[in-house]
């Protein structure tokens, strides 16, 4: 009897039992980037931005993406093809200074945008299930079927930097100005004032969705403020276009679990810790980590 075929290597002599039709997901562009965010605005927490108003340094501790947020648009000129614009929201923790007394932690919510643009070919076919209910959430679904599915995978981002701005603004107008320097009516003050960064939209992180408040232990500050912080990111990601699509498969066998499931109770909590492995790891950290190249040495990048 010839041997069964399991999850894995397929060996040559592997027998195909028949072709089967499947319904997945085709990919059909991809892209990778790497993302360096210079001097990007942090919104600070009220209490957060009482300590940045009396502190003289700042110096980043970590940051972690919360959410990211899609949205997909056919490009007009280039058939098949779609702009895909992506939006972060990072929290960024980080260590104030004062003259005395030990650092105080802060908090903040990062924003960063850009756009890509992939082929996601074409498609006219309004899809409905059985699932499907009128006038319900998925509408919007229905009605944007013929757009291909956008997916973003990300890891948490690099803290590279994180700088404290004094902004003494003589005549406040547009707070939206994206000029360098004293264009705005405003001049940049501090050690950095030469190199000022660019001020980020206010009101585009106006829509911000209500989890991500939750994130934070107070309400963010949005109000004009004289002290900023400039946060500056190192960002991975992967960015593909999806389509549903019917595809042909060799079949080996319906795949059937050779592994018994392991169960307990409180009566033999005991036997079921003495099954697994001592946790050698934990206790002696490993000499040698599969990182990217130069992962490491980015990570360890730190400015005052």
């Amino acid at each position: 009897m010839t041997e069964k075929v399991i999850p894995g290597p397929v060996p040559d002599n592997a027998p195909i039992r028949d072709a089967v039709s499947i319904h997945t997901k085709k990919i059909y562009d991809s892209c990778r980037d790497k993302d360096c965010i210079e001097d990007l605005r942090l919104f600070l927490t009220r209490e957060s931005q009482r300590i940045v108003d009396n502190a003289v340094s700042v110096r980043a501790k970590s940051a972690q993406l919360l959410y990211v947020n899609l949205d997909v648009e056919e490009v007009t000129f280039n058939r098949g093809y779609y702009t895909v614009d992506i939006r972060f929201f990072y929290k960024v923790r980080g260590d104030a200074y004062t003259l005395v007394g030990k650092p105080l932690e802060i908090t903040g919510l990062a924003v960063f945008d850009k756009r890509v643009i992939l082929f996601g070919s074409e498609g006219n076919a309004k899809i409905f299930t059985s699932a499907t209910v009128l006038g319900d959430t998925d509408y919007r679904t229905i009605a944007d079927t013929n757009l291909p599915t956008a997916v973003v995978e990300a890891v948490d981002p690099i803290v590279l930097g994180m700088r404290i701005y004094d902004w003494f603004d003589n005549n406040v107008g547009d707070n939206n100005s994206n000029s360098k320097g004293n264009n705005g009516g405003g001049n940049w003050g501090g050690p950095n004032a030469s190199v000022a960064p660019f001020a980020n939209n206010l009101r585009g992180v106006g829509e911000i969705p209500e989890q991500i408040h939750e994130h934070f232990g107070g309400d963010l500050f949005f109000d004009t403020v004289c002290r900023h912080v400039y946060v500056t990111l190192g960002q991975f990601s992967i960015v593909r276009l999806e389509r549903d699509t019917q595809i042909l498969i060799p079949s080996y066998d319906y795949f059937v679990p050779q592994k018994e499931c392991v169960g307990g109770s409180e009566d033999d909590a005991c036997s079921l810790f003495s099954k697994i492995k001592f946790p050698v790891d934990e206790f002696f950290p490993p000499d040698v980590l599969d990182a990217p190249e130069g992962y490491r040495e980015a990570k360890s990048i730190i400015y005052e």
